[in-house]
Order: C-alpha cells, then sequence, then structure tokens
C-alpha cells in the first residue's frame, strides 16, 4: 500500500530544519497504547473494589429454623386468695376478692287483662215530711229514683224530725245519705232526681219520707282493664336479678386491676332483695320492680396461668441438649416456649368461700423449641465458606432447616466479624 504523507506542503524556508511527515499508522499506535493503558487502571479499580467491598461491605444472613416440640398437658391449679405468691411446686396461683353491692330498676308491662266492676256513687238528701220524730234508717235501705234504678244506702242514718211553726205548719228534717248502685254499670250513671223508700211502700210514711238529689250520681262501669299477674312478677324477677348480675359483674371488671379475669361460677351473689310498685292482681298497664343485692367474685390473672403453663411445660420436658450435636454443646441453651403458640384453657372445679380458694382444671399446648447461642454460632462460621457452613448446620440434631444469604454476591465466605453477621431464628412452620 502506497503510503499517504500531509497533503499541505510549506515551502521550504532556508537555515530551517526540514518539517517531518506524521503518517496515519503511527497515530494509530499511540492511541492503542492510552486505550491499553486506560483498560489497566480500571481493572486495577475494579479488583481493589471488590476486595474493598469484601474487607468493608460484605454481610451474610443465617436464617436457622429448629427443631420444634408440640407440648400438650393438663393441670389443677389452685387460686389462694390468701397467697400472693406464685407457687409452681405446690400449683398455687395468687388471687383477689372483690366485692360490689348496687340497685337496680326496671319497668315491666303488665300481661294480665281483667273485668272491672264500678258501681255509681253519690249522696242524696232524705226528708222528713212524717213528724217531728226522727227516723232511724238501717244501712242497705232501698232508695229508687224516679228512673226507677235502685240505690242503697251505704251505712246507717237518722233522718231528724222535722220542725212545726207558729201555725204548725212542718218544715221537714233531712239528712245527706251516701247511696250506692244495686249493680254495676254506666247505666245507674243518673243525672239530679228524687227517690223513694220502698220500706215504707203501703204505709203512711212511704209519701212522707223521700230523697232528692243536688248532684249527678256516677262512676258506675264495666270495663277491661290492665292487671298485673303472679306470672308477670315472677318473670320480672327473673330478668331483674340477671340485670342485677350483669351490671353487678361490670363494676366489678372496672373495680379490678388490669389483667384480672373472672368466672361466673366462681361469683356469689348474696340474698337479692326485690320490690314491686304493684303487687299480683293490681290494676296496671306496667310496674317498676327494684332489685338490691350483694356481689363477690375471686378473680385471677390470665398472666399468671401463662407463666404457669409455661413453667410447667418446660419441666414436663426431657433435658434440651443433644448428646449427638457436632458443634460446641454451648451452641443450644434451655428449652423455651414460643409465646404465640401458647392454646389455654381452663375450667371451674370448685370454690370455698371460708378459706378464700378457687380450684381451677387446665389444659394447655404450646411450641417448644432449643434456645441457640447466636454469639456461639457466630463466632463458629465466621470466615467459613458456604458449603462449610451447610454442612456444619446439617450435622446439628436440632437444626431442621438453614438458608445463608451473603452480600455482595460475588463474596464466598462469611465475614469475619460478628457485627456482620446476623442470625435469625425462624419459629414458622
Amino acid at each position: 500500500m502506497t503510503e499517504r504523507v500531509i497533503d499541505i506542503r510549506h515551502p521550504q524556508i532556508a537555515g530551517q530544519p526540514e518539517i517531518k511527515r506524521i503518517s496515519q499508522k503511527t497515530i494509530a499506535g499511540r492511541k492503542h497504547s492510552v486505550k491499553k493503558t486506560s483498560f489497566w487502571i480500571i481493572g486495577i479499580i475494579v479488583i481493589a473494589a471488590l476486595v474493598l467491598g469484601y474487607f468493608t461491605l460484605s454481610q451474610a444472613t443465617i436464617e436457622i429454623w429448629p427443631v420444634t416440640t408440640t407440648v400438650e398437658t393438663k393441670e389443677r391449679v389452685e387460686i389462694d386468695t390468701n397467697n400472693g405468691e406464685f407457687d409452681l411446686a405446690r400449683k398455687i396461683l395468687p388471687g383477689k376478692i372483690f366485692e360490689e353491692s348496687l340497685t337496680v330498676s326496671q319497668s315491666f308491662t303488665a300481661s294480665g287483662r281483667a273485668e272491672k266492676s264500678e258501681k255509681a256513687k253519690g249522696v242524696i238528701q232524705v226528708y222528713n215530711a212524717y213528724s217531728d220524730v226522727a227516723q232511724a234508717l238501717v244501712a242497705n235501705t232501698r232508695f229508687i229514683s224516679a228512673e226507677g234504678k235502685l240505690f242503697r244506702s251505704a251505712n246507717a242514718a237518722t233522718i231528724p224530725g222535722g220542725k212545726y211553726d207558729g201555725k204548725g205548719k212542718l218544715t221537714p228534717g233531712f239528712v245527706d245519705v251516701e247511696v250506692v248502685a244495686a249493680e254495676a254499670g254506666e247505666e245507674y250513671n243518673i243525672g239530679l232526681s228524687t227517690f223513694s223508700v220502698p220500706g215504707f211502700f203501703g204505709t203512711p210514711k212511704y209519701t212522707s219520707f223521700y230523697g232528692k238529689s243536688f248532684s249527678p250520681i256516677a262512676g258506675g262501669s264495666v270495663k277491661e282493664v290492665a292487671q298485673v299477674t303472679q306470672f308477670d312478677l315472677d318473670k320480672a324477677r327473673l330478668e331483674i336479678t340477671d340485670k342485677l348480675l350483669q351490671e353487678s359483674k361490670n363494676l366489678l371488671r372496672q373495680k379490678m386491676v388490669a389483667d384480672f379475669m373472672l368466672l361466673d361460677e366462681s361469683i356469689e351473689q348474696g340474698e337479692v332483695e326485690i320490690n314491686y310498685s304493684v303487687q299480683a292482681g293490681g290494676e296496671a298497664e306496667s310496674f317498676n320492680a327494684e332489685a338490691k343485692g350483694h356481689l363477690k367474685v375471686i378473680a385471677f390473672k390470665k398472666f399468671d396461668l401463662e407463666n404457669f403453663a409455661k413453667s410447667s411445660i418446660i419441666t414436663s420436658l426431657a433435658e434440651s441438649s443433644r448428646s449427638d450435636d457436632v458443634l460446641d454443646e454451648n451452641l443450644w441453651g434451655e428449652t423455651k416456649v414460643q409465646d404465640v403458640s401458647l392454646e389455654l384453657d381452663y375450667q371451674f372445679v370448685a370454690i370455698d368461700w371460708q378459706t378464700g380458694k378457687l380450684v381451677l382444671d387446665l389444659s394447655f399446648s404450646a411450641k417448644t423449641y432449643p434456645e441457640l447461642q447466636e454469639d456461639v454460632l457466630g463466632a463458629a462460621v465466621s470466615g467459613k465458606r458456604l458449603n462449610e457452613i451447610y454442612a456444619f448446620l446439617g450435622d446439628q440434631a436440632n437444626v431442621k432447616e438453614s438458608k445463608i444469604n451473603l452480600w455482595p454476591f460475588w463474596v464466598q465466605r462469611v465475614p469475619q466479624e460478628k457485627s456482620k453477621i446476623e442470625i435469625k431464628l425462624n419459629l414458622n412452620n
């Protein structure tokens, strides 16, 4: 190939050196040398970053699923209000007595119906125009109104005799007499009227003894009315007693210290005093019932039951350490109970108010696991490769599954520094 030179030529000046001509090949060689140098610089920077990342930025997360055991058991415990201490060996838990007095009232509707009969009543003036001698009338003396309605005197009465004037004219004597209709009903409600005394019929007195009313005789009726029955009272007793119990329990719960619990069977309700505004047979659309009572209960803390259950589970298990573990035996600590897995049920057995004791049957279950000593594990795996650690953990009888994540992605060993090793114990299935 013909070598290309620079086309523009400068005239040669006398006495000056000749200008050298630079070929394209020379320029390309220089560029190649610069690229090669840059490549090595970048490579050195990358390697330095990797080394720096390994020693300063590397991190490891080790997640371990331990072997768990679900334990189920039953125990009978005693809640003692005289003992404020938790006694696991004797299965005694502390308790406390709470008391409350309360009065509640409630209105109830009467369900009975009855026929109510009322007799008309009124007052008439009875006259003695017969003589100046008084005339006695016995109770229930009959009087007949001008309308032919029969009435009777409510009480015995004496009609004063009349008085003669100077001309021998007799002014009748008179007395007010309360009369009651012979029968119930509105037809005996009458206005102003005159009355005869049928007992004097056929004698001269019949026309001389008579009565007059100056106000209506009223009040007679026959109607259906609401009536309180014994069934109503018995029903009210049950409802008001239950209301007293529920409101007393609510007040007791408000008075209780936090975390205290109560069973309905552990409540003692004293004699309940109940008063009714209307008795059985009384006429009323509704009536009120009032109940007074005293309530007391032996309460206990759920926290104490849970602690007893967990302690009982731990003591019922065998030694948590395993003789076939490859790691140092210090890797595994005491057996622990997973709190969220605890299931607790309690049933009432008996109560003794004289001694202040309550007996319960407990049924409980929980998941247990060996405690992992993270510092020991961190020291054992620091600086190890992944395959070494997986093999290491795989030999542990207490490890069901494990997972290791290293960062950055090119790191192949767990960091030496324990602070860069995160250990997680996973208790999920």
